[in-house]
């Protein structure tokens, strides 16, 4: 006989459910979320267990990594990729937790990448430098915004990074408006010095695998960026096909039309939001060093605008660097650009 476990994660605590291969339900309880209690509910089932399901909830480092290391077998499930029956009036943690281990009986399970432990700290510094860097352009876009309002002038972002909060009271009069400004010019130099210092560890501890080497070929992907593209792709033998890496880079439209009619759309979150955010960089930047790529994105802001031009250029960023991934050659501007 065999059994097939599914859990219900949540911040506090879980629920465990177990079910034999004719689908009969043999264990149901609510756990509290301590990895020693989890594993001694499973002991009883450990020689027929062929896999526990996890949802991939924000919190489920601890729990997998536990499980993995008590020996147990684990699939971690795509949440937006599973479906369920239709007209189903009720719904409750038990009955999630039975209908994942229902699923991976069947071998229909949704699932996601499990990220190796051992990388995975640095591309959550990784993850956390970039949430600085938008906040720090957020506070530069305010400050550009208030330059624009009280003065009638434009400020370039190099500009403001330069500035020191005595500048402040120079360049305003009013001493409500010059505070804020200070505010503003703090922040901006206290965000860059904390991402400098990201950006010195992980230069110093992290290398570009061999495989990865060839995306700093492409013109605007430097070592940063291509550290942030490596860690989060892990390993591009997951991916089919360029088609199926550029939407999980979420630079491909998520629109349904019919008869040249938009009749809707599906989930736009569906993918990798930070290998969004490092591709549409890798296109802002680009357009400064490679004359091609900016003749494609004044073509397509021509006929579009500024932001579809810069996701039509990430899409076609992502895609040459797929196949550049998989057959490990160097960035061709005239395979891309003909």
């Amino acid at each position: 006989m065999k059994t097939y476990a599914g859990i219900d994660l949540h911040s506090s605590n879980n629920y465990l459910g177990i079910v034999d291969d004719q689908d009969k339900r043999l264990f149901s309880r609510r756990l509290p979320n301590c990895i020693d209690t989890i594993v001694s509910a499973l002991k009883p089932f450990r020689k027929t267990l062929t896999g526990i399901a996890v949802e991939s909830t924000y919190n489920w480092y601890w729990l997998v990594d536990g499980l993995q290391d008590a020996g147990f077998k684990m699939h971690l499930t795509n949440p937006s990729a599973m479906q369920q029956y239709e007209g189903i009036k009720h719904t409750d943690d038990k009955w999630d937790s039975f209908w994942l281990a229902h699923m991976l009986r069947l071998g229909i399970l949704p699932e996601g990448y499990i990220y190796p432990k051992r990388h995975r700290s640095i591309r959550d510094l990784l993850r956390r430098r970039m949430f600085f860097v938008q906040k720090r352009t957020s506070h530069i876009q305010s400050l550009q915004s208030m330059y624009t309002r009280h003065l009638g002038g434009k400020i370039s972002s190099n500009e403001i990074k330069k500035l020191d909060p005595e500048h402040a009271d120079k360049l305003f009069q009013d001493p409500y408006v010059a505070l804020a400004v200070k505010n503003n010019i703090d922040a901006i130099g206290f965000l860059t010095t904390k991402i400098k210092n990201m950006e010195t560890l992980i230069l110093s501890k992290s290398k570009m695998k061999k495989p990865f080497q060839v995306l700093i070929s492409t013109p605007g992907i430097g070592p940063i960026l291509g550290l942030t593209i490596m860690l989060e792709v892990g390993e591009i033998k997951r991916f089919a096909a360029a088609g199926n890496y550029a939407s999980y880079c979420r630079c491909v439209r998520s629109v349904k039309i019919s008869n040249n009619k938009k009749k809707g759309q599906g989930n736009r979150k569906n993918g990798n939001k930070y290998l969004a955010w490092a591709y549409v960089e890798a296109a802002h930047l680009i357009i400064r060093y490679c004359p091609e790529a900016n003749a494609f994105y004044q073509r397509k802001k021509a006929k579009t605008n500024g932001a579809l031009a810069t996701k039509a250029l990430a899409n076609k960023l992502a895609r040459a660097n797929f196949y550049m991934l998989r057959d490990q050659v160097a960035f061709k501007k005239e395979k891309l650009f003909p």
